[in-house]
């Protein structure tokens, strides 16, 4: 199983203002990584966002070894993942991030493949 550990704080940044500009729409994407450290969001087409739920066309991915998980945001202050995300993060990837509202430095959270809780180090 592929290891990340770090997320590059560019990448951050775009996810929380993505998260901020779809508010109290959810924002979906596909998380991208070099090494151990998250890179890049790819959106991908044809993803659906309400203010319940945000729903990834996974086979529009296109082949990419890259790719290392999932990104999304709630659009209330809880960072915690519902049944459905949990059976999302079992089926695709190793590493998935949660942005809560406010979309800040404080109300994100990552977790593994399982849902339990991971470290991302903020780097660059």
């Amino acid at each position: 199983m592929r290891q990340i550990s770090r997320i590059d704080r560019e990448t951050l940044e775009f996810i929380l203002g993505a998260s901020r500009s779809c508010h109290p729409q959810e924002f979906a994407g596909v998380l991208r990584a070099v090494g151990d450290v998250v890179k890049e969001v790819l959106l991908l087409p044809g993803t659906l966002s309400s203010d319940e739920s945000a729903v990834l066309r996974l086979h529009m991915l296109p082949i990419d070894p890259s790719a290392c998980g999932t990104v999304h945001s709630h659009p209330s202050p809880s960072a915690s993942p519902s049944e459905e995300d949990l059976m999302l993060f079992a089926k695709f990837g190793y590493v998935h991030i949660i942005a809560a509202y406010p979309y800040d430095e404080r109300s994100w959270k990552a977790y593994n493949h399982r849902g339990e809780e991971i470290a991302l180090e903020v780097v660059g």
